[in-house]
């Protein structure tokens, strides 16, 4: 369609909404006008009330920016802090063992499951006797 500005893909990939924005004032009954970033400067920023969507933030998932390193490249390296439960699973010909860790940014909901052999090699101290025997 001409004149129609999309947000990245087309078709069944497009994103259905974009944002969140902050909602600058009430226009009318049922249009609210929106503050965008300049790259959105060719959207007009005027959407009535059903084309919007309430954004709710979970402040379980709001990690304090003094306890994480961020590196020039906006990235950050996560510090395990313990390890919670050890698994082996069996595949057809060979077991494969992981351990839960928690991260240090994380809560224990966030705890992820990772192969054991590459969190002894990169962190040797938390596994003072090698590999547990299942």
């Amino acid at each position: 369609m001409k004149g129609v500005m999309r947000f990245g893909k087309k078709g069944k990939l497009n994103p259905r909404y974009v944002g969140p924005y902050k909602m600058l004032k009430r226009v009318g009954k049922v249009a609210y006008e929106l503050e965008f970033p300049t790259e959105l400067a060719a959207v007009y920023p005027i959407f009535h009330i059903l084309l919007l969507k309430k954004c709710v933030g979970n402040p379980a998932s709001i990690m304090p920016l003094e306890s994480v390193d961020v590196k020039d490249s906006l990235t950050y390296e996560e510090v395990l802090v313990e390890i919670l439960d050890r698994q082996v699973r069996r595949l057809r010909n060979k077991e494969v063992a992981s351990v839960k860790v928690l991260w240090r940014s994380q809560s224990v909901k966030g705890a992820t499951w990772e192969a054991e052999e590459a969190m002894e090699a990169k962190y040797p101290h938390l596994f003072p006797f090698g590999s547990i025997p299942a």
